[in-house]
């Protein structure tokens, strides 16, 4: 009995801790879209980056739906931190260089999944590599 106890214990500090990590990823969008739009890219990678960090650590755990989910987030935000940047003309390299980096490291993690599981990381790696050219093609585009 005494073990069941701790076992459930341990289990709601998880789920509250999971849930705690699930805020404040969202209140670091609201920051970001709130945020003026000079800040927007470093905000919007930085939640790319913590959902690149859950997606490796939920497929590695064998939990390939949640790891989808997170791998959606990358692109997604890794989509409003290119417009942003592009928008606002600024941390375009800096942006440009974390995607780099996010797409490398899913294609590091696509390598040790499952054949079922890596149409959905080729497609995020894919997605991230056009946002790239979008970048270079801003920074080097030629000024009238």
């Amino acid at each position: 009995m005494r073990r069941i106890t701790l076992i459930s214990s341990i289990l709601l500090a998880c789920a509250l801790l999971a849930g705690a990590r699930d805020k404040s990823v969202l209140e670091l969008a609201h920051e970001a879209q709130a945020a003026p739009i000079k800040e927007q890219p470093k905000l919007y990678i930085e939640i790319a980056r913590t959902q690149l960090d859950l997606a490796d650590k939920a497929y590695s755990a064998g939990n390939p739906e949640s790891a989808k989910v997170a791998v959606d987030d990358v692109v997604e935000y890794s989509g409003k931190a290119t417009d942003a940047s592009i928008q606002s003309g600024s941390k375009l390299k800096d942006t440009e260089i974390r995607i780099r980096k996010m797409s490398d490291k899913l294609r590091d993690i696509k390598r040790n999944l499952n054949l079922e599981d890596q149409p959905a990381a080729q497609s995020a790696m894919d997605k991230l590599e056009a946002m790239r050219s979008k970048l270079l093609a801003k920074m080097f585009e030629k000024k009238k």
